[in-house]
């Protein structure tokens, strides 16, 4: 059973989230959360699996929150923007997902299910959007890390995969590999460099320069 708390200052929100998720027969809602303070506080008192953050929040925002339930529960972030400023931050911080609210609902049940197995979950219009900020913010003179020389030539170019938003089964096409070795490599690269899962991966991917936006 996988056991969800929403945060989110819209009463309707919440209700409307919290309805649909606790119709599955493998989710259970634990609580849901008006701001960022109440969140965290809820979350420790409840131990959700995964929370659905809502990054614009009153007293502590999504972000800060994200920040303080680091190495607890999985952050879904919420947003009505898939152009929000926080985007990189909330990955920064710790968040396992992106999704907007605008989605269908079997995308935000998918979405639960996704992180709450350990898999990050980034819509293609989120990943676009982080192109686009490592774009302004990567220098492409900067000399490419020594860390990089911990993976092998088959995790680079999984690790590159991963960056351009593919998922196991895709990268297995491309590579010409079974699935089960994606996720082998997917696994041995999140342990070599202490990272949670895909999200962070990408984040790294660029900050490394081991991937260049366009």
């Amino acid at each position: 059973m996988i056991k969800v708390l929403i945060a989110d200052d819209q009463a309707m929100v919440r209700e409307g989230f919290g309805a649909l998720l606790a119709a599955q027969p493998d989710m259970l809602v634990v609580g849901d959360a008006a701001d960022g303070e109440a969140a965290v506080a809820r979350s420790r008192a409840l131990g959700p699996d995964v929370v659905l953050m809502d990054i614009r929040m009153p007293v502590m925002d999504g972000l800060e929150a994200t920040r303080r339930l680091a190495g607890g529960p999985k952050v879904l972030i919420l947003t009505t923007f898939d152009l929000d400023d926080y985007v990189y931050e909330a990955l920064r911080a710790g968040a396992s997902g992106f999704l907007l609210k605008d989605a269908p609902a079997a995308d935000l049940i998918n979405a639960v299910r996704v992180v709450a197995a350990g898999e990050a979950l980034l819509a293609p219009s989120v990943t676009r959007r982080l192109i686009a900020e490592f774009a302004a913010r990567t220098h492409g003179d900067r000399p490419r890390p020594a860390a990089l020389n911990a993976l092998t030539p088959r995790e680079t170019d999984v690790l590159r995969l991963i960056a351009r938003g593919l998922s196991n089964q895709e990268i297995a096409a491309e590579l010409v590999v079974a699935e089960q070795t994606v996720k082998s490599h997917v696994g041995r690269i999140l342990a070599k460099f202490d990272l949670r899962d895909r999200a962070q991966a990408v984040v790294f991917a660029y900050e490394t320069g081991l991937v260049v936006p366009g």
